[in-house]
């Protein structure tokens, strides 16, 4: 066999490899992946639902703290949670924490989860993002699902299902993450 013959035999296993870990990211990738406490938060397009529809991004909220719920009108216990999360929005958003609640409701939805959040005098941002990459990208297995994501944009705490978000745990997490730099 020659020396080309050998980079030739080299280039192809080479390019058989690198199909195979294409495939394999592609078809595996949120078991490669995992959206989990430690990995970076994904990121997000969902709209606004007061007044004129904004688009929003992960990027709107860089450097700051983010609890990030998903959430949809439809979810009992996603009902039972949001009291909880308006009332530390009112207790420590002055201090810079940043309550981000998306609806996934399905599309042509959106009157319907601003009126859900008037009714419940929910005072914090309510986004909406209909078509399931929300869920795709944060790996969600059902609402309501929560990230507590840090000012470097890692996320440091998740909860699959409702939380009391008033609880001493969750306020202290939350109070020491706003004082770290």
């Amino acid at each position: 066999m020659t020396v080309r013959q050998q980079w030739l035999v080299v280039a192809g296993i080479i390019a058989v490899l690198g199909a195979g870990l294409f495939v394999a990211v592609r078809t595996l990738g949120d078991e490669l992946f995992p959206v989990t406490i430690g990995s970076r938060a994904p990121d997000f397009r969902a709209v606004t639902v007061d007044g004129a529809p904004r688009t929003k991004t992960l990027a709107d909220y860089k450097g700051q703290v983010v609890l990030l719920n998903i959430w949809a009108t439809y979810c009992a216990p996603c009902k039972v949670e949001m009291p909880s999360i308006e009332k530390l929005h009112r207790s420590l958003g002055a201090r810079g924490l940043h309550v981000v609640a998306i609806s996934i409701d399905v599309a042509g939805k959106a009157a319907e989860v601003r009126d859900f959040a008037r009714g419940m005098d929910l005072t914090f941002e309510i986004l909406y993002a209909p078509g399931g990459e929300l869920q795709q990208a944060y790996q969600t297995t059902g609402v309501p699902e929560s990230f507590v994501i840090g000012k470097d944009g890692v996320i440091l705490k998740k909860v699959v299902g409702a939380d009391d978000w008033n609880s001493p745990a969750n306020v202290a997490l939350l109070t020491q993450l706003l004082g770290a730099p």
